[in-house]
């Protein structure tokens, strides 16, 4: 009997050396070799490409926030220049086999939930709505968690969906980091989603497998 998740499947698995998949363009390949000795050999897909994207621009927005003495108005042009920026980014690396899967509905949540987060923060920077000024972390944590609900429901994954229920919990963890909020929050959605591209994760049944042939 199949089951929606496969509790026999890792939920992170190690990747493949950099050569085990076949020659696909768009696919990033590392590998570090000295005499017969490998120290480094890992590849990352389109997909992973675009995790790491977003994991460099989360982590950018959310620490120079927590450190850098930037105006709000600064910060909110800045940052929704750069989170646009990485919106477009994710459509043109997200592989063609999403939609060809009727997954599509996941990547367009992913851009639904990335609008009306900047959207609005940028309303309450410029309109001044204190109430969410002093939630700008909760408010990202919460639209990220329902990304990756979507996104583990749509590839039946339990890695994605354990990482927004991570987020969802990191809300009432947010009060006990004091005035490190922003830096919390920034490690907490950049190093998820770049632990993700690291790793191969469980989905449609498989860790990793999937996604490789459909490269």
């Amino acid at each position: 009997m199949m089951t929606f998740f496969n509790p026999n499947t890792p939920l992170l698995c190690r990747k493949e050396s950099a050569y085990a998949l076949p020659d696909v363009p768009g696919v990033w390949r590392f590998h570090l070799q000295i005499g017969n000795i490998t120290l480094l050999s890992t590849f990352y897909t389109r997909l992973d490409q675009a995790c790491i994207v977003w994991g460099v621009i989360s982590a950018i927005i959310f620490i120079a926030a927590q450190f850098l003495p930037i105006s709000w108005t600064t910060q909110a042009i800045w940052w929704s220049s750069l989170s646009l920026i990485g919106t477009v980014g994710m459509v043109i690396l997200t592989p063609s086999w999403i939609r060809e899967e009727g997954l599509g509905w996941v990547l367009d949540s992913w851009i639904f939930l990335m609008l009306l987060g900047l959207v609005i923060t940028d309303l309450g920077i410029f309109l001044g709505w204190s109430e969410v000024l002093m939630n700008l972390c909760p408010l990202w944590l919460g639209l990220i968690a329902l990304g990756y609900f979507c996104t583990g429901v749509g590839m039946r994954s339990r890695t994605l969906t354990l990482t927004g229920l991570v987020h969802l919990l990191s809300i009432w963890i947010l009060p006990y980091c004091g005035a490190w909020q922003f830096l919390a929050t920034g490690i907490i959605t950049g190093g998820s989603v770049l632990l993700l591209a690291e790793f191969q994760w469980d989905s449609f049944g498989t860790c990793g497998n999937k996604i490789e042939e459909n490269l």
